[in-house]
């Protein structure tokens, strides 16, 4: 009886449509289209589109190349739609100043209330005079050590 009931449980499972999980939609299935791609010492730029909707663009180049201060800048957008049907469009800039994205799907912050930014403006105005900021800062003494640290090297395992 147990046989049986394991036979079936093991049929079902191996007859269970698994097709959605596996990739067989046309997302798995997409052609590129087009695909460029060019890449120098001091930067690069690619393009893709697929047959599914998806396309992507980047630049970049290499800010200050000869100097100890050199810093890559990407400037790129890409798109796709999303799996309830909405198409995303992305444009971004990836600098010194981190990445920053846009696109209308992303959220926005919301403003900052008036008696906030008055607030923030009037500390900006009035800053702490510098003999309260020495007087808040507290002094410790690094610890100090009178015996050697003991060994555990040498001495017998024991009881804890």
């Amino acid at each position: 009886m147990k046989f049986l009931v394991a036979f079936a449980l093991a049929v079902a499972v191996a007859s269970a449509d698994v097709s959605h999980v596996v990739g067989h939609s046309a997302d798995a299935v997409a052609q590129v289209l087009r695909s460029d791609a060019d890449v120098k010492p001091d930067g690069f730029q690619y393009a893709y589109e697929t047959s599914n909707g998806i396309a992507a663009s980047a630049q970049g180049d290499i800010k200050d190349f000869n100097s100890d201060h050199a810093s890559q800048s990407v400037a790129g957008q890409f798109r796709y739609t999303s799996p309830d049907g909405t198409p995303v469009e992305v444009s971004y800039v990836a600098d010194e100043n981190g990445f920053q994205p846009k696109g209308d799907h992303l959220p926005v912050a919301p403003q900052i209330p008036p008696q906030i930014a008055r607030a923030l403006e009037w500390i900006a105005a009035h800053p702490a005079p510098a003999e309260n900021v020495a007087a808040r800062v507290v002094q410790v003494a690094a610890p100090t050590y009178n015996k050697p640290a003991q060994s555990a090297f040498g001495k017998p395992y024991g009881r804890f």
